[in-house]
């Protein structure tokens, strides 16, 4: 998967999820639905970038965590290291209900804190690691994570991006200054994760 040996048990979990989404996805708007056909390619695959871009036992937040891309498929590759965690920030109460579900049925390294991004920061504390997909345009982004990365916070983000990223790249820096690192998506075509560090609010 994107070039990286995984597993028959981390395989086993991964295959595991996406029955148990596409069960829930019947009741409830978890992607779009017109992207359910190419499940595995189009979410599972391309939320796995994240962990092969920073692998290891890492302690992550996920923003917006909705049907689980790509912060339960980062907790799912935890589970075969046994460390690290990943914390699922979601507000709507049914996907966060999905996501607790999820998690049991998967044996994923991973919480959930149904709350507002704005108010994750006082109940997870310090990360290393940020992670959002199909969320916000960069800037607001980059609001919602400078609680972790600013302020001698030192967390790095990775944010899935489509083919205005650059556009996107240009309005963010006229709020921020940050460090950045472009990885072209191994999925999609013209989609990139942005590797985000160093961030500060221009003064």
């Amino acid at each position: 998967m994107n070039g990286r040996r995984v597993s028959r048990e981390t395989m086993d979990r991964l295959s595991a999820f996406s029955k148990h989404f596409e069960k829930w996805a019947k009741a409830i708007n978890l992607v779009a639905p017109s992207t359910m056909r190419d499940m595995w390619s189009r979410h599972i695959e391309d939320s796995a970038q994240i962990f092969a871009l920073k692998p290891g036992p890492v302690r992550w937040v996920d923003l917006g965590s909705g049907g689980g891309f790509p912060g339960m498929i980062t907790a799912i590759f935890l589970s075969e290291l046994k460390d690290g965690w990943v914390h699922l920030v979601e507000s709507n109460q049914k996907k966060a209900s999905f996501l607790r579900s999820a998690i049991l049925e998967t044996g994923a390294r991973a919480s959930v804190h149904p709350v507002r991004i704005e108010n994750a920061y006082s109940e997870i504390g310090a990360v290393d690691a940020v992670s959002a997909r199909a969320l916000a345009e960069l800037g607001l982004l980059l609001n919602y994570s400078s609680a972790w990365m600013s302020n001698g916070q030192s967390a790095k983000a990775y944010f899935h991006k489509g083919r205005d990223y650059l556009r996107e790249i240009q309005l963010a820096r006229s709020e921020w200054s940050f460090d950045l690192v472009i990885h072209s998506g191994q999925v999609e075509r013209d989609s990139v994760v942005l590797e985000i560090s160093n961030l500060a609010r221009h003064s």
